[in-house]
C-alpha cells in the first residue's frame, strides 16, 4: 500500500500535494538523474536550498507549516474520537467490507491523486503517484503496427541487437517491438527533444549521431553523444520525469521511435519476466542456490543466453578466457589433450578456471546434444558477483588436472 493511502488528508492537503509538491519533485528528480551525483541526498539538499533561498528561510517555512499541521492533526484526532463514539453494532460487517475495499484500492489511482485534465497536459502520471504506489495497472493492450519492408526489418533487428534495452528480449517480444517502431529521419541541426517537455517516446539510433545538450550555469554543454545502437529519451519513460536535456542531430540521422505505452507493456515486462525466469533456474544451480535472493537477482540480470548446436565448441583449450558459463539446456563434455575428461548437464557450470587463475582455457567444452543453451557471464560480472564463492569454485580446479 502507498505511503499516502489511508492518511486522513483533507481536500486542502490533497490539492497542495498535486499543485505544490508534485512539480518540485518532478524537477528535482530530473536534475538528480541528469547529474547522477555520488551522494544524492547532499545534492538534493543543495538543490532545495538553491531553489528556495537561504536555509533559514526554509527552516522558518517548515516551522510554520509544522505548527499548522499539528493544529490540523489535533482537529483530526478529535473528529476520529467523535466518530468512534457513533459506531454501530454492525462494526464487524463494516470492517469486512472495508477490507475488501482496501484490496480494490490498489487497482486504480485514488481520486485525490489524479490531476484535473487542465493540469495534466499530456497523459502522464505524476512522479509522486508512481513513487507512492503501483497504480498503473495493465488493461487490454494492442501495440501499434507500422508495416516495414524486409530491408527495414533486417536493419532494425540489427540495430536493436546492439541496444542493452532490447538485446535480451524474447523473439516474440522483439517481433512486437520491431513492428511497433516508427522510422524517423532528422536533418543535421534538428532538435529532436526539448529539455523540460513530457516524454512520450524513446528513440534508437540506426545511423548518424546526436548531441545531448543541457544548460548548466547559463551555458549549453554537451553531456553525451549518442550514435548507432544507442538509445535516447528512455529516462523520461523509465522514471516518468520531464526530458532531462535537449537532443540535437549532429548530422543526418535515421532513428526508430517507440511509444511510452508499448515500452511499458513489453520492454519493462520482459525485463521482469526474464529476471523471474532465471531466478527460478538459478535456485537449481548448486553453486548459486546458496546465495541470497538479491544476489541471485543481480546474477540473473548479468547473464546472457547463447544458443549452440551439436559439435559447437563453447570454449577451446589454450585460448584466453573471458566468460563463465552455466548450462540451461542440453548436454556438453570437456576434452583435454584429446581425452574426454568430464560431462556436463543442466545446472552445471564451467569456464571458471581461466577467470580464477587468469590463465588460458585448460580444456575444450563441446556440445553433445542436438542443441544447447548456455548462460554466459563476463569476467567483470564474474569477479564482482561470484567473489564470495571463490573457495567453492577453487574445488573444481582439480577436475581439469
Amino acid at each position: 500500500m502507498s505511503v499516502v493511502e489511508g492518511l486522513p488528508f483533507g481536500e486542502e492537503k490533497k490539492k497542495y500535494i498535486l499543485d505544490r509538491l508534485d512539480p518540485i519533485l518532478e524537477e528535482m528528480v530530473a536534475d538528480v538523474l541528469t547529474e547522477m551525483p555520488k551522494v544524492p541526498i547532499d545534492f538534493m539538499i543543495a538543490w532545495l536550498r538553491k531553489r528556495s533561498g537561504t536555509a533559514s528561510e526554509v527552516r522558518s517555512g517548515l516551522a510554520a507549516k509544522n505548527a499548522q499541521l499539528k493544529q490540523e492533526l489535533g482537529q483530526a484526532t478529535s473528529a476520529l474520537q467523535e466518530a468512534g463514539l457513533a459506531m454501530s453494532k454492525d462494526d464487524n460487517k463494516e470492517e469486512e467490507e472495508e477490507e475488501e475495499d482496501d484490496e480494490d484500492d490498489c487497482d486504480e489511482i485514488p481520486e485525490f491523486m489524479k490531476k484535473p485534465e487542465a493540469q495534466m497536459g499530456r497523459a502522464r502520471a505524476s512522479v509522486s503517484a508512481e513513487a507512492y504506489g503501483q497504480w498503473n495497472q495493465k488493461g487490454n493492450f494492442t501495440p501499434p503496427n507500422y508495416p516495414k519492408t524486409p530491408e527495414q526489418l533486417e536493419r532494425l533487428n540489427g540495430t536493436l541487437k546492439q541496444s542493452f534495452l532490447f538485446s535480451e528480449l524474447d523473439k516474440a517480444d522483439m517481433d512486437l517491438i520491431v513492428l511497433a517502431m516508427k522510422e524517423q529521419t532528422f536533418a543535421a541541426g534538428t532538435k529532436v527533444i526539448n529539455e523540460g517537455d513530457d516524454g512520450d517516446y524513446l528513440f534508437v539510433v540506426e545511423t548518424g549521431s546526436l548531441d545531448c545538450v543541457k544548460n548548466i550555469n547559463g551555458e549549453d554543454k554537451v553531456v553525451k553523444v549518442v550514435s548507432a545502437g544507442d538509445v535516447f529519451g528512455e529516462l523520461a519513460l523509465l522514471y516518468n520525469c520531464p526530458r532531462a536535456a535537449n537532443v540535437l542531430a549532429k548530422d543526418s540521422c535515421v532513428c526508430w521511435q517507440l511509444d511510452r505505452e508499448t515500452f511499458n507493456h513489453i520492454v519493462k515486462d520482459a525485463a521482469v519476466k526474464r529476471r523471474n525466469k532465471y531466478d527460478a533456474f538459478l535456485k537449481s544451480v548448486t553453486l548459486i542456490s546458496t546465495l541470497e535472493a538479491y544476489e541471485r537477482s543481480q546474477i540473473a540480470d548479468a547473464l546472457k543466453a547463447e544458443n549452440r548446436s551439436k559439435g559447437d565448441s563453447i570454449i577451446t583449450q589454450g585460448e584466453p578466457g573471458d566468460k563463465f558459463y552455466i548450462i540451461e539446456e542440453g548436454s556438453l563434455y570437456a576434452m583435454k589433450d584429446g581425452v574426454r575428461v568430464m560431462d556436463y548437464k543442466v545446472g552445471d557450470y564451467f569456464g571458471e578456471l581461466a577467470l580464477l587463475k587468469n590463465q588460458p582455457r585448460a580444456a575444450s567444452v563441446i556440445v553433445e546434444s542436438p542443441s544447447a543453451k548456455v548462460l554466459s557471464m563476463s569476467r567483470l560480472s564474474f569477479n564482482k558477483m561470484l567473489g564470495p564463492l571463490t573457495d567453492i569454485l577453487q574445488k573444481n580446479v582439480g577436475a581439469y588436472q
